[in-house]
């Protein structure tokens, strides 16, 4: 019996071996185990792919197997394969993905833990009083050791043989939580609910205005599919929604449910995934990479706040999170639901012409008001002196704190100020290895760049002049917590951003402390915006409302329609009607006129318009192709390379732009061709030969499909 095993080596890159399989190991080895396998003069991991009867070439055998059974089963092997020709990524990338980290190639190993405890398995006669004070904590069942204070008495009469030591696996994820019933759904629910569950279309878009209970009808869809034996994986786009959507789910389904995102421990990641493996969850929670969950007889999956640009993998394998949910519902005969407020126009377009069902939830539940949008033009507040806050901010906070209500402020930018310039000479203190002005953070006295993580001691004098007439310069979450503290001195403040939330369970703590009323205002960053559910929030003000506006990308207007829709949608969720103001300099464009009457419906029209015409998605399919190096010269030099090639083997159904230089990060260059398609033949197969034929080690190739950033 003989093996071909796929290994990755950093000096040659991914190979298949053949190596054969000892006769004891012959009845257990079965494609899908990881092993150890000889490679030159050292031992290597890899995945067996492949089984043959006979080969006519020498082999050495296999050293040993690393699981007790596969880690992939088909699904999962056919999936990486697919991943292999859909995005142009190695193999062994593909499957590394789907791993946890305590499985993944050459890693550290994460082990099971153990907890000790201690079962009556006899009697004695004439115990002693220490012996009846052990013996009768047993009358529950069996003892946790370290419960049990005399170990004198206990080791006697461990060695009486009247208890037994014995160890059982622990979760390292523990949780508690209250059973309760699902809810009832409104009718408006339950319309909704019966449309998706009778569909026969694979793909449903459920879009539903923020407030309408969507989460209710996922929990209703759910328990059908596991009362007939089937298993669901529901995906959301960040781990601070996770907090509140595990309790809500944990409370109806208990412990069928499994959680997988990137605040867990490799520990408990490694826990949560046994459990899958091991058939004792039926409902898999968890951001991006859940999808890839060992779950078997899929009846759905649920991929929550769908438009999110999280749901996209940016290092290889640059996958789609849509597409391995697709694929996976294929593969089991099962439903895919979106749901969101504002699906993406790709979304939406296939809804509208019948490729999706379409559900619509156009009311809150129980006919709540959607809160009322007001937007403020600072222009006009900065010549009265208010930069940070309008006049009618500051009146609305007033009015809410004298209510006890809560209110939610969102800026996009964490930081105190986001650049520090020299008065002097005009220059701006920017990142050594980045083309990037560094953020000042005041809470540790640091300049920090976002892109690289270098950090310095904040600087008393410039270093091109030596000026000491240094000026901070715009605004960030710091800097409005300063202000919100002396502005309102009796309001509780807590800030959630990246800073705020390094810590273990600190997504988690922010949001349960505010949720039951431990603080006033709630600021923060875009992790705030969608999602989260505060029943006594009815006051949400964006700072900067228009800033994502101005980033130089075909979505801008798409991206910033939704942020004011989902973090708009946090004021009035309980019984009392909510308030949310934008501020911006911008108060005429379209994407913010249309999100403060929540017509996502006229937006579509407005933004399919101008995507038609200048031919972006969904009019089109985008791929990047980029060169990274530290070296300028070599990067524009095999960048135009491509460039030139690919003129050569496209016809002109294809359009290339570029190729364009990004700015530096980390001291590595960025040169880009975007390329528009409708037609994939052509394209993959010059993209192919590109890949095959670039061989610099000084330059690396990417090659992005739906990039998210053009």
């Amino acid at each position: 019996m003989f093996v071909d095993v796929l290994v990755n080596i950093k000096s040659l890159g991914e190979k298949i071996f053949t190596y054969s399989v000892s006769d004891d190991l012959k009845d257990i080895v079965r494609v899908g185990f990881r092993v150890i396998v000889p490679l030159l003069n050292r031992e290597i991991e890899g995945l067996i792919i492949g089984i043959r009867d006979s080969v006519d070439f020498e082999t050495k055998p296999i050293v040993s197997l690393l699981d007790s059974e596969p880690v992939f089963d088909d699904e999962l092997l056919s999936l990486g394969k697919y991943m292999k020709d859909e995005y142009l990524c190695s193999l062994m990338s593909a499957y590394e993905s789907m791993l946890p980290v305590a499985l993944k190639f050459n890693k550290t190993k994460t082990s099971i833990k153990y907890e000790t405890y201690i079962t009556k398995v006899g009697d004695i006669d004439n115990p002693s009083v220490y012996e009846k004070n052990v013996l009768k904590l047993f009358d529950n069942g069996d003892v946790l050791k370290r419960d049990i204070k005399s170990k004198s008495t206990l080791n006697r009469l461990l060695d009486m043989g009247v208890l037994k030591e014995v160890k059982r696996e622990k979760n390292r994820l523990c949780v508690n939580y209250e059973r309760r019933e699902l809810r009832k759904l409104t009718d408006k629910q339950l319309d909704a609910y019966n449309l998706l569950l009778n569909s026969k279309k694979s793909v449903c878009l459920l879009r539903g205005v923020t407030g309408s209970g969507k989460t209710e009808i996922y929990m209703h869809l759910i328990k059908d599919v596991i009362s007939v034996g089937k298993t669901v994986i529901v995906l959301v786009p960040e781990i601070t929604l996770t907090t509140q959507l595990i309790e809500r789910f944990r409370s109806v389904f208990g412990s069928d449910i499994a959680v997988l995102h990137s605040a867990l421990s490799s520990g408990e990641k490694y826990d949560e995934y046994r459990r899958i493996k091991d058939l004792k969850a039926k409902v898999v929670i968890g951001t991006r990479s859940a999808v890839f969950s060992p779950l078997t007889n899929i009846g759905l999956i649920v991929i929550d706040e769908e438009q999110e640009d999280s749901y996209k993998q940016e290092n290889e394998p640059r996958y789609k999170t849509f597409d391995i949910a697709l694929k996976r519902c294929e593969y089991n005969n099962a439903k895919l639901i979106l749901g969101s407020a504002t699906p993406t126009l790709e979304s939406y377009a296939k809804a509208k012409i019948g490729r999706y069902e379409l559900v619509e939830l156009l009311d809150r539940v129980n006919n709540k008001k959607m809160p009322k949008v007001y937007v403020v033009d600072m222009k006009d507040e900065i010549k009265t002196g208010n930069s940070i806050l309008s006049r009618v901010a500051i009146d609305l906070i007033e009015d809410r704190l004298r209510n006890k209500e809560q209110i939610m402020i969102l800026i996009n930018r964490r930081g105190y100020s986001n650049y520090i310039m020299c008065m002097g000479c005009g220059n701006v203190l920017k990142c050594p290895n980045c083309d990037i002005s560094l953020t000042y953070h005041k809470t540790n006295n640091t300049l920090r760049c976002h892109y690289c993580g270098y950090a310095t001691n904040n600087l008393k004098r410039c270093p091109s002049c030596l000026s000491t007439d240094l000026v901070l310069r715009g605004i960030g979450t710091e800097k409005i917590e300063e202000y919100l503290k002396d502005k309102f001195s009796s309001a509780r403040v807590v800030r959630m951003d990246r800073d705020t939330t390094t810590n273990k369970g600190m997504h988690e703590k922010i949001v349960k402390d505010f949720n039951d009323f431990k603080y006033d205002i709630l600021l923060g960053t875009q992790m705030i915006s969608k999602g989260l559910d505060f029943v006594n929030v009815t006051l949400v003000i964006v700072l900067s409302g228009d800033a994502s506006l101005n980033i130089p990308d075909y979505r801008s207007a798409e991206k910033t329609f939704d942020m004011l829709t989902q973090v708009s949608g946090r004021s009035g969720r309980g019984k009392k009607n909510g308030v949310s103001l934008i501020q911006t300099f911008n108060p005429n464009h379209y994407s913010i006129i249309l999100s403060k009457n929540h017509d996502y419906f006229r937006f579509y029209n407005e933004e399919m318009k101008i995507r038609k015409k200048l031919n972006y998605p969904p009019f089109c399919l985008l791929v990047s192709v980029r060169i990274l190096s530290k070296d300028f010269e070599l990067g524009s030099k095999l960048i135009n390379k491509i460039n030139k090639y690919l003129k050569g083997n496209l016809d002109d159904t294809y359009t290339i732009l570029g190729p364009t230089q990004s700015f530096k990060i980390n001291n590595i260059y960025s040169f880009k061709l975007l390329i528009k398609y409708k037609n994939r033949t052509l394209l993959y197969k010059a993209l192919n030969d590109i890949k095959s034929h670039h061989k610099s080690k000084d330059a690396k190739l990417e090659i992005d499909f739906s990039p998210l950033r053009v």
